[in-house]
């Protein structure tokens, strides 16, 4: 049993950071209909910028980590308006494939940066465990979900209670309707951009938290993919059920799959964990292809 709820922990700990990365995507893909494919390069940035200020110039972490959020917040709403924003009017595909082109440029002058090895990001928990009750775990895992949970309290408090979180929600309805009733819609996209800038940055922030952030570390970012199309592209609640289910199936299939007593279905290899969640993906979309908690799209002919 407790093999099963330190599985479970990691699995949420990990989960948690999926899910802030796939909240990111769903706000930009929910304002503008575009599916924002740089937003493995913002988590990069953030990542390497939290590691250059707290590590290398040697601020505080906490510090570090306002810093790297204001630049990453910065850089995405340069990104919007230099690229997206020209391309209003244009097919959400066309707009999709700029953002591709976008990661590929961001990564890899980041990736320059990194370097070949790892890069501490200075996080004060490291690899520390603590104990609850008979139960061990990482510190990294409690404080990822714990900051999921504040900052996802804090975006639905957003979106429910202020203005501009309202004018948001109604351009995600009918950008149309918004423009007549006065909305400035470009910048409610802006504001998209801003919103998924610094949640990547922390996604960064806790991908590179225990071992360091590399020039591998992006693949994280793409199991958002499947998280939010796991929830639903539209559903912020649906992303973050999404990413909590894809961390959590991770962990237990590392934990007992596997060739050694115990495990089961060694035939798929050790690292079968690393897909499990696209295999959850595929299972999902052929049974609800708009996602659990999706809108589901009718046509009428």
């Amino acid at each position: 049993m407790e093999k099963f709820a330190e599985a479970m922990l990691v699995g949420l700990g990990n989960g948690s950071t999926i899910s802030l990365i796939a909240v990111g995507f769903v706000v930009v893909f929910k304002s503008t209909g575009v599916l924002n494919f740089a937003q493995p390069a913002l988590m990069v940035g953030g990542g390497y910028l939290v590691s250059a200020f707290a590590v290398t110039q040697g601020l505080n972490f906490f510090v570090a980590v306002a810093v790297a959020v204001g630049v990453t917040v910065l850089v995405g709403a340069i990104i919007e308006r230099l690229t997206m924003r020209p391309l209003v009017g244009e097919s959400a595909f066309t707009a999709a494939v700029v953002t591709v082109g976008v990661d590929i440029v961001l990564r890899t002058a980041v990736n320059r940066r990194i370097g070949p090895f790892l890069r501490p990001v200075g996080d004060p928990w490291g690899l520390r465990t603590v104990s609850i009750g008979s139960i061990d775990t990482q510190q990294r895992y409690l404080v990822m979900l714990a900051v999921m949970v504040v900052v996802v309290a804090a975006l639905y408090l957003f979106f429910q209670r202020s203005r501009i979180g309202l004018a948001m929600r109604t351009t995600a309805l009918d950008q149309e309707v918004s423009l007549a009733q006065g909305i400035n819609v470009g910048r409610m996209f802006t504001v998209a951009w801003l919103i998924a800038g610094a949640l990547a940055a922390l996604g960064g922030v806790f991908v590179g938290s225990g071992s360091g952030i590399d020039q591998q570390s992006h693949v994280v970012a793409f199991k958002a993919l499947p998280a939010i199309i796991l929830g639903g592209m539209d559903s912020i609640g649906g992303a973050v059920i999404g990413g909590l289910a894809i961390g959590v199936v991770e962990a237990l299939v590392a934990t007992y799959q596997g060739d050694q007593p115990g495990q089961f279905a060694g035939f798929l290899g050790t690292s079968f964990s690393s897909i499990a969640g696209f295999v959850v993906m595929l299972v999902v979309l052929m049974v609800r292809p708009y996602g659990l908690f999706g809108t589901r799209e009718v046509e009428r002919v």
